[in-house]
């Protein structure tokens, strides 16, 4: 009787998720057989805030790399260079 009741837990368990998945949207398609089967439609992807870390950490290791290997009076005068320039050009001073 316990696996009995294992398993019907497992199943409105598992039904509950799903029904959840469900109340955000769902995509409902008719398979060769005539059959309709209604699947939950799938979550959007996020940007997740932890690849916008790694994003900016590897922005400031890059700019760490030019400041290093170009030194610092090289480096300003690119800067400056880049100030003078087109729009795009002086946003990326400006970054």
């Amino acid at each position: 009787m316990v696996d009995a009741e294992m398993t019907f837990d497992q199943r409105v368990a598992r039904l509950s998720k799903k029904h959840q998945a469900m109340s955000r949207g769902y995509v409902a398609r008719m398979r060769q057989d005539g059959l309709i089967v209604v699947k939950p439609r799938r979550a959007k992807l996020a940007i997740s805030p932890k690849s916008i870390l790694i994003f900016v950490m590897a922005f400031f290791v890059f700019k760490g790399f030019l400041l290093s290997s170009l030194g610092p009076t090289t480096y300003d005068e690119r800067l400056a260079s880049l100030s003078e320039g087109t729009a795009g050009e002086k946003a990326g001073a400006w970054v």
